[in-house]
């Protein structure tokens, strides 16, 4: 059986329906302040409304004021909870980013490599008894076909595709590649000598990955540290779709609960969107297999629990509301360099990027591909947890969102590396719940579920953490309420004691309306569990009429003043 429909898989969050702003994407840090953003001290921006704004902007921050990632990591370590794939000795010593050595680990907390003894496949011949043959074999004599070549056709890369997969020689579908290739202008058709480029760097795999990398496992903290070059190899063998045990979704199926990671699903269903993730896709091999290009540096990916124990009591939480910054311009990927940056997440992390998704968390990972070797070992996200990247490079620029997608070009990273070696790019992936109907959400049950999440993403693990970047996370076709979870995120910033900029898209009223009632707030000195009994109260009152009411941040204002009114 093929794998099912990830683009928005059955009972996973697919998140991201709002965009990163491609059309946005070069727009400066000091742009991204709004006519509607507040300085900081006191005076609002020229532009402003008058005396009535000044007040109600006046407890804002400058993005600039927001807390960046400083922090000094010393040598790099490995402990029983974070596995490095390098040498650290030698990485400490002098920087190289050799192998580790290790041995393969056929095993349900592994991931099954392409090149392991154990993965085998069935040889019919005629009459002949069946004979179990290594799949590695296979896939080397057919991949060594390729790289020994200087030019070769997608009819190439199917064959090799199906010989090393021949149960899905019915199903597997090629026209999106095979029309791809043909629609791209001859300047930039360079893919005929690149193919067996990417087949060399997926041979290459055992040369560049000698241990074992565990799965990241529902229900357990731990973090994988990679070099941009293993996952290179990682990503092409991902490409010629090596990798075994991983292309069905059935519910019996041993890895139902990942997300793909062959690249099977991309090369069928030709659509303009296809098309645009290939150029971006391509592009980025295009760089990893050229010597004078290729990245030179780490990632880690960690996978966050939090305990039943660490959850808050939200209702009697006395944490008062952190820094804010709010604008309705700019970008979280373009305007907040040194932020966590928040990834409107899928719970299967990358949500449709290799399908026909193209959302917020799909043009993230296709701008910075190396987020993709991610589904390779990240089990689908429970309510408890998150998972942070760090180091991930940015290869590409586009513009749009969903259909009007379009890779714009190469992009040149030039962030800081930090002490192991990563790109000072800290990505969050937190999964919101996907509402049927809108009223469903006003339930503090859901509520209290969707505060759980984002503190999870946003709790500190030290003294040095950076502040937050979102925006309007789990929003869109998801049917989130704007400014409920603006307020969600608020209170969940508030308890992990990080400030936190807000990206409203060009939603001018949703920012002004957070502008305004985060002065209230902060003048008030409103808590975090005085905030979470007026969401209860707000949902209660959602629930008894059954129909819209007043919108939440009027709702909070006039309780707030009537409350005031009556000491």
């Amino acid at each position: 059986m093929a794998e099912g429909n990830e683009d928005y898989p059955q009972g996973s969050s697919r998140e991201g329906d709002e965009p990163y702003r491609a059309d946005k994407c070069l727009v400066s840090s000091s742009q991204a302040i709004s006519s509607s953003s507040c300085t900081g001290d006191g005076r609002s921006t020229p532009g402003g409304e008058g005396e009535q704004r000044e007040q109600d902007t006046a407890s804002c921050s400058l993005l600039g004021n927001l807390k960046q990632c400083h922090k000094k990591l010393g040598q790099l370590t490995f402990s029983r909870t974070h596995t490095v794939l390098i040498n650290v000795p030698i990485f400490n010593a002098s920087k190289q980013l050799l192998p580790e050595e290790g041995r393969n680990m056929w095993h349900s907390s592994f991931v099954k490599m392409p090149f392991s003894p154990a993965s085998v496949v069935t040889i019919k011949t005629g009459l002949k008894k069946p004979t179990q043959v290594c799949r590695w074999e296979i896939i080397i004599k057919n991949l060594d076909s390729l790289a020994s070549k200087k030019e070769i056709g997608v009819e190439d890369v199917e064959k090799v595709i199906i010989k090393c997969n021949p149960q899905y020689k019915d199903e597997w579908m090629f026209d999106a590649l095979y029309s791809f290739v043909k629609c791209i202008p001859k300047e930039e058709n360079y893919f005929h000598t690149l193919f067996p480029k990417m087949a060399a760097l997926a041979l290459s795999l055992p040369l560049h990955v000698k241990k074992a990398i565990p799965l990241l496992q529902t229900g357990h903290s731990a973090a994988i540290t990679l070099s941009q070059v293993q996952i290179s190899c990682l990503l092409a063998n991902a490409f010629f779709c090596t990798f075994p045990h991983r292309n069905t979704s059935r519910p019996n199926a041993e890895y139902h609960n990942y997300p793909t990671i062959n690249f099977n699903r991309l090369f069928g269903n030709w659509s303009e969107r296809k098309k645009e993730k290939l150029r971006a896709i391509m592009h980025y091999f295009n760089v990893v297999t050229d010597e004078n290009t290729k990245p030179q540096g780490l990632v880690t990916f960690e996978r966050r629990c939090l305990r039943e124990s660490e959850l808050p009591s939200w209702r009697s939480c006395e944490e008062t509301l952190s820094r804010l910054h709010v604008t309705s311009k700019g970008s979280i990927e373009a305007n907040s360099a040194g932020l966590l940056q928040v990834d409107f997440a899928s719970c299967l992390i990358g949500g449709g990027v290799l399908g026909s998704g193209l959302v917020q968390e799909e043009i993230l990972f296709l701008m910075n591909p190396e987020l993709i070797v991610s589904r390779l070992f990240t089990e689908r996200l429970a309510d408890n947890e998150c998972l942070i990247v760090t180091g991930s490079q940015q290869f590409s620029q586009y513009t749009g969102f969903g259909g009007s997608f379009e890779w714009m070009g190469p992009h040149e990273d030039n962030l800081e590396r930090d002490e192991w070696g990563r790109l000072q790019r800290h990505i969050l992936a937190i999964d919101a719940l996907h509402f049927k109907h809108t009223k469903e959400q006003y339930s503090m049950l859901k509520v209290t579920r969707e505060l759980n999440k984002a503190f999870c993403g946003f709790k500190g693990y030290g003294d040095d953490e950076p502040d937050i970047a979102t925006g309007k996370w789990g929003c869109g076709v998801y049917n989130g309420d704007p400014q409920l979870k603006a307020v969600i995120q608020l209170m969940a910033a508030a308890k992990a004691r990080r400030g936190l900029a807000f990206f409203t898209f060009d939603d001018e009223e949703l920012a002004n309306g957070l502008q305004q009632i985060y002065h209230l707030l902060v003048k008030e000195g409103i808590t975090v569990g005085k905030l979470y009994r007026l969401l209860e109260d707000y949902c209660a009152v959602q629930q008894a009429l059954g129909v819209s009411h007043e919108n939440l941040l009027d709702f909070i204002r006039d309780n707030i003043r009537c409350s005031r009114s009556q000491l």
